[in-house]
Formats: structure tokens, sequence, C-alpha cells
């Protein structure tokens, strides 16, 4: 298999903005850029972990790329077709192949219906099962997510956080799909059930062959999942490179920040932390030039004056800095 062939998902410049509107009659006064030229691969069957602080929009890369955001320029291209340009029949097709798992699962799961029906309802909805086959495909999907089968009668507010994480995964799972766009599914978790569903995660990847964008601002979880890293801020990726390279050279001032807050098992052990002062600037007016020169402890002149450019440095690292050449 050649390397294109193993590109499932592919985004070229992606940019959503929303309108700012205002005055009496709602009128368009700007715009807020919460998205504005992200772009990345995902091969099949790995773990790209897309991470920043709240309000780098993140979240809206993952909608984004699933179609439930209409995009303003750009391309998501899901095995070479682009989401944004399909109609509403081949949209509805592709939906299956194409999942999200939410951040607080309990919000997506109607109260009045029992969870092996709330599974199971959209095996109906794209024909994907026969009515009296559902059930067997449910509890299936259940047991690979750690469920019991006499779960399958209960309902939503019956179960802690870590399980009502475990059926929207196993919502999302019943459908085979060949991505899961995991929004920051562990974040509301205490720390042992994060453990349990980063393992759950690692073990539908192998034995799956799922392929995750996981979205989230721990990066000592994406350490654990994830076989590549794009770092965002206000809106645009700043470094981009495999988990390993990353973390043991991470060449941005922002990725550098971001790990130096990871907590470390030994209290005692030396380190720097890095403190960014500031606050993340607004995205309807984002700054003249880098975007994070604001904050950053090692600025130039020329980083208030032009915004550089993702560049390839090679073996698959790329950073947007003017430090490392990217003009």
């Amino acid at each position: 298999m050649n390397a294109e062939s193993e590109v499932l998902l592919e985004v070229r410049d992606l940019k959503k903005h929303f309108p700012v509107r205002g005055g009496v009659f709602g009128r368009v006064s700007g715009q807020v850029r919460a998205v504005d030229g992200v772009s990345f691969s995902l091969r099949r069957g790995t773990t790209l972990g897309l991470v920043g602080e709240s309000g780098s929009g993140k979240t809206t890369v993952g909608r984004t790329v699933l179609g439930l955001h209409a995009k303003t320029a750009g391309q998501v291209l899901f095995q070479g077709r682009d989401v944004h340009a399909l109609g509403t029949a081949q949209l509805k097709a592709l939906r299956p192949r194409m999942q999200l798992v939410f951040q607080y699962p309990y919000g997506s799961l109607n109260p009045r219906l029992r969870v092996g029906d709330a599974i199971g309802e959209a095996l109906l909805e794209h024909g994907m099962a026969a009515a009296a086959d559902v059930r067997e495909r449910v509890l299936e999907v259940m047991h690979i997510c750690g469920l019991a089968s006499y779960h399958y009668e209960r309902y939503p507010h019956e179960f802690s956080g870590g399980q009502l994480q475990r059926i929207g995964i196993a919502r999302a799972l019943a459908l085979k799909p060949d991505l899961i766009v995991a929004d920051e599914p562990v974040s509301a978790l205490d720390v042992s059930i994060q453990a349990q569903i980063i393992n759950l995660f690692s073990d539908l990847k192998e034995e799956q062959g799922v392929t995750f964008l996981f979205i989230s601002h721990d990066l000592a979880v994406v350490e654990h999942l994830c076989d590549d890293i794009a770092v965002m801020y206000l809106g645009v990726i700043v470094e981009r490179a495999p988990r390993d390279a990353l973390f043991a050279h991470p060449l941005h001032p922002y990725t550098e920040a971001l790990l130096s807050a990871i907590p470390l098992a030994d209290p005692d052990a030396p380190r720097q932390r890095i403190v960014l002062q500031g606050e993340l600037p607004s995205p309807a007016q984002p700054p003249d030039g880098c975007r994070f020169h604001g904050r950053c402890p090692r600025a130039q002149a020329a980083c208030a004056q032009v915004e550089p450019s993702l560049r390839d440095l090679g073996d698959g690292h790329f950073v947007a800095c003017h430090l490392h050449g990217a003009l």
C-alpha cells in the first residue's frame, strides 16, 4: 500500500469564520476567525492529537471536518471525496463512516430512551441492520466497550460519567466507522476513569482499525494515545510532529510552554515552568504577524510584522516560527 492510499482524511487550508452581528438590524460587523487556514492529513489506523488552549479553534476544526459546520474556505477530503461538496443523500450515506464522541455524553442521550435503544437507533436510521438483528449488534459493541448485557435495559441517569462515555463510544462504534472525532472525551472524568477510556481507545485502534482525531487540551493524555500531534493557537497550527519528536524536541515557544505545564510523577524533579503572560487574543481581531508574538518570551521584531508559514523541517516535523526560519 503506498503512502497516498493510506491517507484517510486530508484537510487543506480549512477556514471557518463566524459572523459577528450587532445593531438594531443585526448587520454583520466582523468575523470570528475560529479556524483560519488549517492543513493536516490523517493516515488510516492512526491517531492525531489536536491540542491547544480553550479558544484555539480545535473543536471547530473537528465539527467542520464532520460537516457539522459549513466551511468558509478550504477542503476536507475523506478518502479523496470533498465532504462539503456532497449532496444531502451522499452526505447521509457517508455519516456512518465519520462519527463524533462528545465531551459530555449525557447531553447527547435521550433520557427517556434505554441505552441499548440509543446505541442501536442509528443502525436502523441508516439501514445497517434489520430490526431483529439490532440487539445482537448492540450487545456486541457494548461488550467491546466494557459494558454488561444488563446495561441494555437501563436509562442514562443510572450510569456514572465513565460508563456514559463508554455508551457514547459504543454508539459511535456500532456503525463501524473509519474515523472517530473524539472531542475532549476524558476531560470531565477523574484520572482513574480517564485511564480506562484511553486504554479503550487504544484497543479500538489496534483491534478494530479505527482512525481517531483526538481533540484535547491535556498533553499528558495525548502523549499516551496519539501517533502524531498538531498544536493549535488562535485558529492556526503552529507545530505538527510525530509524538516522540514533539515531546523530545518541541520547536515552537507555545509548545514548549504547554509541555512545561504537564505534571511530573516526581514533584522534586528539576524543570523550568514557562508561564505565559497575557490572555489569548480575540479570534475576531487576531494580531498582525505571528499570532503568538504578544505572549512569546522569545519574540523578535519580525514576529510582529510577518505571519510565519508552517515549514517542514524534515522527518514530519513542521513549525510556524521565525526562530526556525519559517517565512
